[in-house]
């Protein structure tokens, strides 16, 4: 069941803005108009509510039988299973179908994905992929596919819909944390320098570190990927350099993907250094394993599966001939303090005092 869009004004409300009204998720919206039953009792009566006071309309569904294609770079990690939900419960309930493929990060994959996509006569597409060239732009503007890029790498076309997180504030917001608790040597565990999401991580890293008048040595902020084995690799070789140049290892981590602060949690107690009482550990993410960890991890929120919904309900309300006022999206992410951090230890063992 999809809604006609308008209010008093004869403009048009979207899923988002009785989302933001009613203080829920999108997809939280999306259950209660479709009137699933995994929803409060009090939230669906403050979310109708809401939609009613918006003039959001229910009207048929018209996307019965459409074919939406989801490109991820890879799909063997949570992050990808988080995106895949998202969009599968928004096309489900519109009665369109998703075709799933992965492009590894290889031009040839995402050519021949475009070419698949020519053949299936797909109403549109939602991409999360590592590049996608002018050309390639061009190719899915000529077959007029509509499409979404969710989390995009680089500089985007003004014009091409996107949906992102406060990456920025949301790092932020990670490593002020460690500071308040006293930490003074923060390392980051960067992402891939090419990625605008790792850029604004590490930017934002950067900037609590410098408003708290902290330090970033040399060699605190070494880049990898988004996966486990990297944050491992790049834990060991940061602890590595510091003891062959005789310097104090960090006393906190803030890695900029929660699989990373999982290859770092491997790392540390390879080592014998127990978490939080001698490191402490900031993920990003909130990746589900995230608190089923041991110590559960600190992280930062980044809403996937709202991010992946969004995504697919503004490409549905483009394929429905809609004009979407909004092309540039981003979710607030939000820290969520579990186990992993605590105050930094004093030479005597005993926990220092937030500072």
């Amino acid at each position: 069941m999809t809604a006609e869009r308008t209010d008093a004004r004869g403009g048009r409300v979207t899923l988002h803005a009785v989302a933001a009204e009613a203080g829920v998720s999108v997809s939280t919206v999306s259950k209660v108009l479709n009137d699933r039953a995994d929803v409060s009792a009090d939230t669906k009566e403050r979310v109708e509510a809401v939609a009613d006071a918006l003039g959001y309309r229910r009207r048929p569904a018209r996307r019965r039988g459409s074919v939406v294609d989801l490109v991820l770079n890879e799909l063997d990690s949570l992050w990808s299973v988080e995106i895949v939900r998202g969009v599968d419960e928004v096309l489900h309930e519109a009665g369109a179908s998703m075709v799933l493929s992965a492009v590894h990060g290889r031009s040839t994959d995402t050519r021949e994905w475009i070419d698949q996509l020519a053949a299936r006569r797909s109403s549109g597409a939602i991409l999360v992929v590592s590049e996608l060239t002018p050309q390639q732009r061009r190719r899915l503007a000529a077959m007029e596919v509509p499409f979404v890029l969710v989390d995009p790498v680089g500089h985007v076309d003004a014009l091409v819909p996107t949906v992102g997180a406060t990456n920025w504030a949301g790092a932020v917001s990670a490593t002020e944390h460690l500071v308040e608790l006293g930490h003074t040597r923060i390392a980051h565990l960067a992402g891939p320098r090419h990625l605008l999401c790792s850029r604004a991580r590490a930017d934002g890293y950067r900037a609590a570190m410098e408003r708290a008048e902290l330090p970033v040595p040399t060699g605190f902020t070494p880049h990898g990927d988004f996966n486990d084995a990297s944050g491992r690799r790049e834990t060991a070789r940061l602890l590595d350099a510091l003891a062959a140049a005789g310097e104090e290892p960090p006393t906190a981590i803030f890695a900029a993907s929660d699989l990373q602060a999982l290859g770092a949690f491997e790392e540390l107690r390879a080592r014998g250094l127990r978490i939080p009482e001698e490191v402490s550990i900031v993920g990003f993410d909130d990746l589900p394993v995230a608190r089923w960890t041991h110590p559960p991890l600190t992280t930062v929120r980044q809403p996937l599966f709202d991010m992946a919904a969004m995504a697919a309900t503004t490409l549905l309300r483009i394929i429905d001939g809609e004009h979407v006022e909004n092309l540039r999206l981003e979710l607030a992410t939000r820290l969520v303090v579990r186990g992993s951090t605590a105050p930094p230890l004093l030479v005597t063992g005993s926990p220092a005092s937030p500072a």
